[in-house]
């Protein structure tokens, strides 16, 4: 008779936590909970609900990874308040949000690039002053230093990369939406080949030289939702196939070949949609978000993911603390094993 050892090569453990680092199909006895544990591959992508931020904002800048995240600066307020710009910065670590350093200027509608240690965000508004902005701010972890500005002011743009080779596109020095592309080397902003189609609140994902934008907001009056998508390849801008729900203000995390969009507003309605690209199309995945909301932010990619702050359908819309953890299919989750 086949043992479990003889299968799996070792035998069940007994262990008064669970290990670091298990492997698919290892099976343990946790004596402190008195439960046993299986470590299992998900086979559909889900979300769960996190714990909360600090302070609930809208259309703040989001960098890094599920378990080692940033988020800056935003709006908190309902509108039409001018004064309710944050340059409040958070770290999340996997379990809770932190409060680190404040940006140098509140604002609202930045992009942002970069991991948690290591981030740099771009453009935004300013509500006091009612100005679209250029400012360009680096973070090491726990304070932000200015840095020299885009070359067009924009708000609600896209942004991609790493702190010393970013990119930053589409967006709008309102009302309208503009198609410039700009790169950062870490120090100066260098204008690239424009994309496609002129858009904002877009998702954006990838890096300097693979880069995706999806979906966005294409008119002022009336408002058009977009499905397009565009990968740019360190030199110019090429359509590809479109997401499946057209709308603007969701968000985009992972690389060009394999990146999510999430959440977002189609035009008539709030959505928690989730999409996944596989670097030719997008399929509309059955774990959508918990929360349906617009204006978020996240970090990661499509095996583990982050959704935090937004708006949802209150009027006039108001400032979420909610954080979502994205676990994609094929990620590995160790799983409570039920008897009776």
């Amino acid at each position: 008779m086949a043992t479990y050892k003889g299968i799996q090569g070792f035998t069940i453990q007994n262990l008064s936590a669970d290990p670091s680092n298990p492997i698919e199909g290892q099976v343990w006895y946790n004596s402190t909970s008195n439960v046993w544990k299986v470590e299992e591959l998900t086979t559909a992508g889900a979300w769960a609900t996190g714990n909360n931020m600090n302070t609930a904002r809208y259309s703040l800048a989001g960098a890094g990874t599920q378990t080692s995240a940033v988020a800056a600066g935003g709006f908190s307020s309902p509108a039409p308040d001018p004064n309710a710009d944050q340059n409040v910065t958070e770290l999340y670590d996997g379990t809770s949000w932190t409060n680190s350093g404040n940006l140098g200027t509140a604002r609202r509608r930045l992009a942002s690039a970069g991991i948690q240690t290591a981030a740099v965000v771009f453009g935004g508004y300013i509500g006091p002053t009612d100005s679209t902005v250029t400012n360009t701010e680096e973070f090491n972890g726990s304070t932000w230093s200015p840095s020299n500005p885009l070359n067009t002011a924009r708000n609600n743009l896209g942004g991609c990369g790493i702190q010393t080779a970013a990119l930053a596109f589409g967006g709008t020095p309102d009302p309208n939406p503009t198609n410039v592309t700009e790169k950062y080397d870490g120090t100066s902003w260098t204008n690239q080949n424009n994309m496609n189609t002129g858009r904002f609140q877009l998702a954006s994902s990838g890096t300097q030289t693979a880069a995706l934008a999806a979906g966005g907001y294409l008119t002022p009056a009336p408002p058009a939702a977009s499905n397009a998508t565009e990968e740019y390849d360190g030199t110019s801008w090429a359509s590809s196939n479109p997401l499946n729900t057209a709308r603007w203000a969701l968000y985009g995390a992972g690389i060009q070949t394999a990146s999510l969009a999430f959440g977002g507003f189609t035009g008539t309605a709030y959505t928690g949609t989730t999409e996944q690209y596989d670097g030719t199309s997008w399929t509309t995945s059955p774990g959508s978000m918990n929360t349906a909301r617009t204006s978020l932010a996240g970090a990661g990619n499509t095996t583990l993911a982050l959704g935090f702050g937004g708006a949802g359908p209150s009027a006039p819309p108001a400032g979420s603390n909610v954080t979502e953890e994205w676990t994609g299919a094929g990620a590995a989750v160790t799983k409570t094993i039920t008897v009776s």
